[in-house]
């Protein structure tokens, strides 16, 4: 389970990709966070939710991301 909080903008920033550059596009949890660690907190629950609990690969469609954060996976 991920904070509310991290929920709604990584399906904000998978939104924004797809909007980018259409429902191919991939991404890893990285793509949640800036090019620097001032949450790592924040930063080590979103690898574990993706990592861990879910054993994502390192790239994901990002459709897939979205669609599993809206189910409340």
């Amino acid at each position: 389970m991920i904070k509310t909080s991290l929920r709604h903008k990584a399906i904000q920033i998978c939104d924004d990709k797809i909007a980018k550059k259409g429902d191919a596009v991939g991404l890893s949890f990285y793509a949640f966070f800036a090019n620097k660690n001032d949450d790592p907190e924040l930063l080590m629950e979103a690898a574990e939710w993706w990592i861990k609990t879910h054993r994502l690969d390192h790239f994901e469609k990002a459709v897939k991301i979205r669609d599993m954060l809206n189910t409340g996976l």
